[in-house]
């Protein structure tokens, strides 16, 4: 036999392979078709559709405050995030300023919920791919904000206290000393990250050079948040587009150009650190005074008119575009612009050419969630 025949290996047919939508590792409903050579990925078929809950329809039929814990239940893991960006566009809207002791609060909790979704994200990416220990640190450390999250709003995961004009509830006295205590013990935490997941050297094999997203393919689909930043692009609204009192706080906005799996999970767990210095400068300067604007018992828009809000969530641009009618105290129309939904696009692409296994690692990393995507 020559020794071109004995190399020669005999064609195989393409197969699919169904991911999710029961699969636990596609961090929510999502069905992934897939279609593999061998162990390769030829192409991913994205379908979602698998938790719509018709929440915008919804806000046709909600006076604009009912529709409030409905926007808590779309990023249902970065608590008052979406909340934040719907209840400023309203104020947007209605021409409604919010009191000066409420925007401290919202920045408060706003940073908290950013730390609560890396935390998961992280430790879910570790549990992914077989780490169970680091979710576990991840897991535990992110219980103290829930607890804090329980102090304030009386939930620990859907977080419904912010209100158009500011917020329900104050921060109670236990809440100062437990945030405090986590800024302070955050450092630790983080070389805990380090230790058990960062200097992994199986994890590190599984992270680096798998799902590189260029700055130029990130730009063109529409990609933000950290995924867009973990390409080398320096964006993030909450300094290039302030909103609130975001452009009163000193912070760095991390930058990654690797594009990868593995540079996605470091601009993560920089951003804990930024966000944790936000909640510091906030607490130090909190002011006394009312936690809520006086604003009429039912809330009606004044004329016909359009407008668009966004916040830079844990995920990226969150939007909300709220159509309102003159005299009524319901959004005429809305739209929610999901970060995680636009994320999703690149799958297809950054998985093409790639092993099976890393399938896994790019849907942990793009931190998709699925109740955000199919709205």
């Amino acid at each position: 036999m020559s020794a071109e025949k004995a190399t020669h290996q005999l064609p195989t047919d393409h197969y699919i392979v169904n991911v999710g939508p029961q699969h636990p590792s596609t961090h929510g409903g999502a069905h992934l078709q897939t279609v593999l050579d061998g162990e390769i990925i030829v192409d991913t078929v994205v379908k979602l559709g698998y938790v719509h809950r018709s929440v915008e329809k919804i806000a046709e039929s909600k006076t604009f405050t009912q529709f409030i814990p409905y926007t808590a239940r779309l990023d249902y893991l970065s608590g008052c995030l979406p909340p934040l960006a719907y209840t400023q566009a309203v104020e947007k809207l209605l021409d409604i300023f919010p009191t000066e002791r409420a925007e401290y609060i919202r920045i408060i909790m706003a940073e908290f919920s950013r730390i609560s979704s890396h935390l998961l994200c992280i430790g879910s990416l570790a549990l992914d791919l077989g780490a169970t220990t680091a979710c576990i640190y991840c897991v535990r450390d992110r219980e103290q904000i829930m607890d804090m999250f329980e102090m304030v709003g009386g939930q620990r995961l859907l977080l419904s206290f912010l209100r158009v004009g500011g917020v329900s509830h104050d921060l109670p006295e236990n809440f100062y000393p437990a945030a405090r205590r986590f800024i302070k013990e955050l450092p630790k935490m983080i070389d805990e990250y380090h230790a058990v997941i960062t200097g992994n050297e199986i994890l590190q094999r599984r992270l680096k050079g798998v799902g590189r997203l260029s700055t130029e393919d990130a730009l063109a689909y529409g990609v933000t948040g950290p995924n867009l930043r973990a390409s080398g692009f320096d964006y993030d609204i909450r300094r290039d587009d302030p909103y609130g009192i975001y452009d009163r706080f000193k912070f760095e906005v991390p930058i990654d150009s690797g594009g990868d799996a593995w540079a996605r999970y470091l601009v993560r767990v920089e951003e804990l650190v930024q966000s944790a210095r936000i909640i510091e400068q906030a607490l130090d300067s909190l002011p006394e005074g009312d936690i809520c604007a006086k604003t009429p018992r039912l809330l009606k828009a004044p004329e016909n008119q359009d407008v668009y809000h966004h916040i830079e969530s844990s995920k990226g641009e969150l939007g909300f575009y709220i159509v309102g009618a003159a005299g009524k105290d319901k959004p005429h129309r809305l739209h929610v612009r999901a970060p995680s939904f636009i994320n999703l696009q690149v799958l297809p692409m950054i998985c093409r050419g790639a092993k099976f296994q890393d399938l896994i690692t790019n849907i942990a990393t793009l931190d998709p969630v699925l109740g955000e995507a199919d709205r």
